[in-house]
């Protein structure tokens, strides 16, 4: 069977699909997949072991110059490697009518995607012939997302974790000293610790021996230098990174800290020791999954729908993350003895 999956960025919500392909390419099933991703993140489904093609879509970069004739070049190159994997099911874990289209543009005769309650898009439904309603009770997007399996009468693993240790043997394994490492940036606004704390965070890290490095993404350096230069003593800003070499530096991490943001789930699916801060996004349906995670949840919980926003019901504590930082390293150690 050929299966076609669309999900096109970014980089947390690709991480959240990996058990996705996972369940739909280790079964007993002969299943070939083509994932359709916008290109920044081709490195995320290129390598994983379950895809049979990637193909790269760049719609941010053609929604800048829609006329133009590479804009158009590109596009009917992208049908044509549809059409030549030619799908006979298309999944649409995404719920957008940017995403949905692909199936569409495909030629799979089936179409499946979310039903309309869990979508971000109710116009992404006109490209489907079919929604899928999880099993009550479901909250979290990944388990969301394993739903679609069933449309193919293929049992889903609710709670599985995604699992991105395939990337690291696309790279040199990082030389870095092993250090916490911080995640300050994040993709929305309103779902950032503050950077005071972030700094406050640092240093008492640091102050008991453990080096700390602020790590950014783009836009972000600034924020990381501010932290790095309010922590003081023992806290390094980590060198600009790609999505590869980022896997590998926080791969040697003793443990990551960070908030609802891509990289943070990363680290959740590389297995190692992650504390997520939610304050203003729902951990009950985004928060990271991994053998040694800890969320300190300051938004609320229990959102219905497909919104991820949920907003804030009190603070996180620069001691209530130390204490679920000590924890989740702690939890590792025990495993590993």
């Amino acid at each position: 069977m050929r299966v076609l999956l669309t999900r096109l960025s970014a980089l947390g919500d690709i991480v959240h699909t990996w058990p996705l392909a996972d369940a739909l390419t280790r079964g007993e099933r002969r299943v070939e997949l083509a994932w359709v991703v916008e290109e920044p993140f081709l490195p995320l489904v290129r390598f994983h072991p379950g895809v049979t093609r990637a193909i790269p879509v760049a719609t941010r970069r053609w929604r800048r110059k829609p006329f133009a004739a590479s804009t158009r070049r590109e596009i009917l190159e992208a049908r044509r490697l549809l059409r030549e994997f030619a799908p006979e099911v298309a999944l649409d874990p995404q719920g957008l009518y940017k995403s949905a289209v692909w199936g569409l543009l495909s030629g799979a005769k089936e179409r499946v995607g979310l039903t309309r309650g869990l979508r971000r898009e109710a116009l992404s439904g006109l490209c489907y012939t079919h929604a899928v309603a999880p099993p009550p009770g479901l909250r979290h997007v990944i388990d969301r997302n394993l739903s679609l399996v069933e449309s193919l009468r293929v049992a889903a693993p609710y709670g599985a974790s995604p699992d991105g240790t395939f990337l690291l043997r696309w790279v040199k394994p990082s030389q870095d000293p092993p250090a916490v490492a911080l995640l300050p940036g994040t993709g929305g606004i309103g779902k950032a610790w503050p950077s005071e704390s972030f700094a406050a965070l640092a240093r008492q890290t640091a102050n008991r021996g453990i080096p700390v490095t602020v790590v950014w993404g783009p836009g972000q350096r600034e924020l990381a230098e501010s932290i790095v230069d309010g922590a003081g003593p023992g806290v390094t800003l980590a060198p600009a990174t790609s999505l590869l070499e980022l896997a590998a530096l926080l791969a040697r991490c003793v443990a990551v800290v960070g908030g609802d943001t891509g990289p943070v789930h990363l680290a959740a699916s590389l297995g190692v020791p992650t504390v997520a801060v939610f304050v203003a996004t729902d951990p009950e349906r985004n928060g990271p999954r991994g053998p040694h995670v800890r969320v300190v949840a300051a938004a609320l919980t229990g959102v219905k729908g497909g919104r991820a926003h949920s907003g804030a019901m009190g603070e996180a504590t620069v001691a209530e993350v130390l204490d679920a930082l000590a924890g989740a390293m702690g939890n590792a150690e025990h495993r590993a003895g």
